[in-house]
């Protein structure tokens, strides 16, 4: 099992336009396969993130999402409105152990 985290660290005061972006994207389905996603924003530390987890049983599997989503249309024009409220942005894949 691995755990996929895209964390993206945010303009200033752009966090509610960022959301309303992700609650979108989950309802036109934009990302497959995505049942057990979390949308997870920061408590303390470095301000202003939001980070999508994502469960994955493989890397195989974590690869098909990725390539079958940014082939989607819809998903690159949504993509291009997403990243006017993004500083910059990371991904850790985690491998679970126990």
């Amino acid at each position: 099992m691995y755990i996929v985290r895209d964390i993206f660290h945010l303009e200033f005061g752009h966090f509610r336009h960022v959301k309303q972006l992700l609650d979108e994207a989950y309802d036109k389905k934009l990302f497959p396969g995505t049942e057990r996603d979390r949308i997870l924003s920061d408590f303390t530390g470095t301000s202003y993130r939001v980070i999508l987890e994502s469960p994955f049983e493989t890397l195989a599997e974590y690869e098909t999402m990725l390539t079958s989503g940014m082939a989607n249309a819809a998903w690159q024009e949504w993509y291009n409105r997403l990243k006017a409220h993004v500083r910059s942005s990371e991904r850790e894949i985690l491998k679970v152990v126990r």
